[in-house]
């Protein structure tokens, strides 16, 4: 006995079946890009210069006020690791 399927007409087309491959495949494509373009090394010429100029500024002012004053050594109740009683 043959039954009858509640939801008719349930076969895809070979275009659809097609669409939908074509759409999975650069979908992936897309994103495996733009992880290995994320990934990649930056150019040298940016990458100094995108990381020398604020270093220099920061140096910069840094010699304008003067050298930074030495700091002490820690007292020992006030080292790494030290609890007080509560």
């Amino acid at each position: 006995m043959h039954s009858v399927s509640p939801y008719p007409n349930t076969v895809l087309a070979v275009w659809q079946l097609v669409l939908i491959a074509v759409v999975a495949v650069a979908g992936i494509a897309i994103w495996l890009g733009a992880v290995f373009h994320a990934a990649r090394d930056p150019r040298p010429s940016a990458h100094a210069a995108a990381s020398h100029a604020p270093a220099q500024r920061a140096a910069d002012a840094l010699a304008a006020d003067g050298p930074l004053p030495e700091a002490g050594p820690l007292p020992a109740a006030a080292g790494p690791g030290h609890r007080t009683a509560a």
